[in-house]
């Protein structure tokens, strides 16, 4: 038995991430990028224009794994770079406490959160981004909207798996919601 520890992290193979996904819940890390005034009060958020492998469209936050040995801070640094591009400027908080835990089920109607594929686990974040935001990646497009905008009916409807309800969430959490 070796006395070192495989420490590089990377990408299960479809076949290993499936099988993990039906053993145990998986660490996600998922981000509100926001823009704020000189105050520091919330002036918009920021939402992903995504197609769906079924070919719907949907507006979605960042949000994605946190890959073995890697910390948590790096993981939220890795998606919002790669969902809204490499200038966004993203100010990470000092304090990796996220402002909810949203627990995703494979069967609908446990929490407001649902992914079909997996019990996922995710520490959700506000994260202020003072750059030039671009998305890459498998998004169409970002678009700002005011807080007032992104509680609407509308967008709310527009976000799946329970993405509305963790939005409403940061902006009560800001106070933003009345």
């Amino acid at each position: 038995m070796p006395d070192t520890t495989e420490t590089t992290p990377g990408w299960l193979t479809s076949d290993e991430l499936e099988m993990a996904r039906a053993r145990m819940p998986i660490l996600y890390v998922e981000a509100v990028p926001v823009r704020v005034d000189d105050s520091g009060e919330v002036t918009s958020v920021g939402l992903l224009l995504r197609i769906g492998p079924d070919g719907t469209v949907s507006r979605t936050l960042v949000a994605g794994r946190v890959l073995h040995h890697e910390r948590v801070r790096d993981a939220l640094l890795r998606h919002l770079e790669k969902d809204l591009g490499p200038v966004a400027l993203p100010r990470v908080p000092p304090s990796l406490q996220p402002f909810t835990v949203a627990e995703y089920f494979p069967t609908q109607g446990i929490t407001p959160f649902h992914d079909p594929r997996q019990h996922a686990v995710a520490l959700a974040y506000i994260v202020p981004v003072a750059g030039d935001c671009r998305p890459r990646q498998d998004a169409l497009d970002l678009v700002w909207f005011s807080p007032q905008e992104a509680a609407s009916e509308v967008v709310q409807s527009e976000m799946p798996g329970g993405q509305g309800v963790l939005l409403k969430q940061a902006l009560a959490h800001v106070g933003c919601l009345s």
